[in-house]
């Protein structure tokens, strides 16, 4: 330890207790995470020198940033293709932004310790006052390690099991996908495939349950593609060995829209008709989907609604006196356009 020329410092603490400089700022801002060995040690040597911390430092720790942190693992290039991201955030920023509050966006690719990293350097750094959580996935760790973290968060989606995290989502949030499958059989079609996302994420097990169910009770055993990511590369590729089955599929049902429309892509290339020998179907109703031709059916949910419920709950999380109306989010619904036809002859 260097020798004191005035007050003791935090750094001299830090030294005494053989710490570091943020495991002394923990124990005496008391935020968890710190054995009670390192915190006894950090304690024994603040009142051996007599230090504590200036009041005008914990004030200005225990300030607000004003700052919401978002942590998006994705790839950056899949973001860029696909506005999903960007409706849903332009919904919070309706929210934050007249409240003075920033949104930080940090875009990350596939890799889960860069992202927990994220989460740990961002709290401890205090440079956020809480998160807004994304793709609730299987046996999701973010949950836990925010609340060892002190961090409020609120989930856009649906917790695993039950977990105790705040959450939102659409009121009714399988019954676009339910209407999806009376559609096509209304339709008649009965070899109909479905393209799910990822595995681990739990919108996609719930919606495919849910499809795969309301078929079978009338007779009917979609063919089931996953995709490894919510990419429309990986769409047109299985599409394109989906139509290779000699019983081909007269109807496909994809697990968002952007998906959606690379595997119409695909059809239309191969010469198969759309929606004369082929049916589509997208999820979220992306602007983009209305626009292409045929226009494009999908199951729509609004996007920007659930931004604005996420960013409101999470304010009053917060203690924010002013987070605005909690905004009503609709079920989500089948929007039924040129993409969907009736079956061609068996």
């Amino acid at each position: 330890m260097r020798e004191n020329v005035g007050r003791p410092t935090i750094d001299d603490v830090a030294a005494l207790a053989g710490v570091s400089r943020s495991a002394v700022s923990k124990v005496m801002n008391e935020r968890g995470g710190i054995s009670a060995k390192t915190a006894a040690a950090v304690r024994e040597a603040a009142a051996k020198l007599k230090w504590v911390p200036s009041a005008a430092a914990v004030a200005l720790r225990g300030a607000r940033t004003r700052s919401v942190g978002m942590v998006i693992a994705r790839s950056t290039d899949l973001l860029a293709a696909d506005p999903y991201f960007a409706v849903m955030i332009s919904g919070a920023e309706q929210v934050l932004a007249p409240l003075g509050y920033g949104l930080q966006l940090h875009l990350l690719g596939d890799d889960p310790e860069a992202e927990m990293a994220t989460y740990r350097k961002l709290a401890r750094e205090r440079r956020v006052d809480g998160f807004l959580l994304t793709e609730s996935r299987i046996g999701d760790p973010r949950f836990a390690l925010l609340r060892d973290l002190g961090q409020q968060a609120v989930l856009i989606g649906i917790p695993w099991q039950d977990d105790p995290q705040p959450h939102v989502q659409s009121a009714a949030p399988l019954r676009g996908v339910l209407d999806t499958a009376r559609h096509l059989l209304d339709l008649g079609h009965r070899r109909i495939a479905y393209v799910s996302g990822p595995d681990d994420r739990v919108h996609t097990v719930q919606r495919r349950e849910a499809f795969v169910t309301a078929l079978r009770e009338s007779g009917v055993t979609p063919t089931i593609a996953g995709a490894r990511r919510f990419d429309s590369l990986e769409a047109r590729t299985i599409t394109e060995d989906l139509l290779r089955m000699p019983d081909r599929p007269t109807a496909i049902v994809f697990a968002n829209d952007m998906m959606a429309l690379a595997g119409m892509g695909a059809a239309q290339r191969a010469g198969i008709d759309v929606p004369g020998s082929l049916s589509v179907v997208g999820y979220d109703d992306l602007p983009i989907g209305e626009w292409h031709y045929p226009a494009l059916t999908t199951v729509a949910q609004d996007l920007a609604a659930i931004g604005a419920a996420a960013a409101v709950a999470l304010l009053r999380l917060l203690g924010e006196e002013r987070p605005g109306q909690q905004p009503d989010i609709p079920p989500t619904r089948l929007v039924i356009r040129e993409s969907t036809g009736t079956a061609p002859p068996a």
